[in-house]
């Protein structure tokens, strides 16, 4: 299964915010939307970072809630690792456990093209093994 397959049936709207974005405006986003992340793009539309709630927590704890007013540029990720809809889910399943991060973008020549978390990649393969699952049933319900 390819990454292709997820952004089919979830679709491709990514929230993105500019670096210069209040967290304060960006965890409202966070809240209004039900998300995790979001994508922070440059004036070239391109990735600058991502901010996420664990990116909230860990500044809020080291700096307190000061930092509402502060820019999502001072606290997201900025080593923001993605992947193609060409890749495989189980590798990007993999890459995102060792490295421990639940939001990726997907890319395509530079481009955000989509996000997906690491639950939309789980409940991609429940779904798969389920349906393995009916249809090895079927086959040996029929001989």
């Amino acid at each position: 299964m390819r990454i292709q397959s997820i952004l089919s049936n979830k679709g491709s709207e990514v929230i993105t915010v500019s670096p210069d974005t209040t967290v304060r405006d960006a965890v409202a986003l966070l809240c209004e939307k039900r998300i995790g992340a979001v994508v922070v793009l440059g004036e070239d539309r391109m990735i600058d970072g991502i901010f996420s709630e664990r990116d909230l927590i860990r500044t809020i704890n080291q700096d307190g809630p000061k930092i509402l007013d502060w820019p999502v540029g001072n606290l997201m990720t900025r080593e923001v690792q993605t992947c193609t809809r060409f890749d495989a889910v189980i590798d990007v399943m993999g890459l995102m456990t060792r490295r421990r991060f639940r939001h990726i973008p997907v890319v395509e020549q530079g481009k955000l093209i989509g996000l997906v978390s690491i639950g939309d990649m789980v409940a991609a393969r429940i779904k798969d093994a389920e349906t393995e699952a009916e249809a090895l049933k079927e086959y040996i319900a029929t001989g």
